[in-house]
């Protein structure tokens, strides 16, 4: 009888190790899976994941290939797009309530910027999220994953203005001046993936209509100047 309740608990370490080892080897395809199961809740927009690779020992890594698309309206393909994500993450909190992010870096995203009837596709996209953090957030907030965020950063940014109707002419590019937030969530004692969305579309959103407003305004004065 001990040598079956012996073989039975060396089955199971085996079985244990080989799981550790299988969620170790697949973390890249996990994260990038959840990712693009769990954020379209939030947004309300599919998005999608060229590859990611971390590494659990450092808890840095890289995202590549984002792909973030439009909410229902709005006819662009995709609301934005990225490069590159850089990310860092103290692995000694992964598995605790409040997980800290050392460095979160969207690098060279290309952004398109649609207007519609009920306004802009970014407009839709923060009433999403304030939708999703209103409704289902705050219970999530007792017990799920919080997040600390000591640096982000969203560098090298071109912005794409699209009209509802297209206007020749119409159309404004330009290069968004680079985003910096940092301690996100610790005053708070750490906040969820919605509120950290929130905050991130709120500041962007804030610095493409600072950046726009002065775009149009050189255009107006480059037309008057005849130029």
């Amino acid at each position: 009888m001990k040598r079956v309740l012996f073989g039975v608990a060396a089955l199971a370490l085996v079985a244990a190790a080989g799981v550790a080892v299988w969620l170790y080897l697949s973390l890249d395809w996990i994260v990038k899976r959840a990712i693009e199961s769990y954020v379209p809740d939030i947004i309300g927009a599919e998005v999608k994941l060229e590859s990611v690779a971390l590494s659990p020992a450092s808890g840095a890594g890289v995202i590549t290939g984002v792909a973030i698309g439009n909410p229902k309206g709005f006819s662009a393909p995709q609301a934005a797009s990225v490069r590159t994500v850089d990310v860092a993450v103290d692995p000694a909190t992964v598995a605790k309530d409040v997980v800290l992010v050392r460095r979160i870096a969207i690098v060279g995203p290309t952004i398109t910027y649609q207007t519609g009837r009920n306004g802009s596709n970014f407009d839709a996209l923060k009433r999403n999220v304030d939708r999703y953090v209103g409704k289902r957030d705050p219970g999530a907030a007792r017990g799920g994953t919080r997040l600390i965020v000591d640096s982000l950063t969203i560098r090298g940014a071109t912005v794409n203005f699209v009209p509802e109707l297209p206007v020749r002419g119409a159309t404004i590019s330009y290069t968004l001046p680079d985003i910096r937030l940092v301690d996100v969530g610790k005053r708070q004692g750490g906040v969820t993936p919605g509120e950290l969305s929130k905050i991130v579309l709120d500041a962007l959103v804030s610095r493409m209509a600072q950046a726009m407003g002065r775009r149009a305004a050189e255009r107006g004065l480059q037309n008057l100047l005849g130029r």
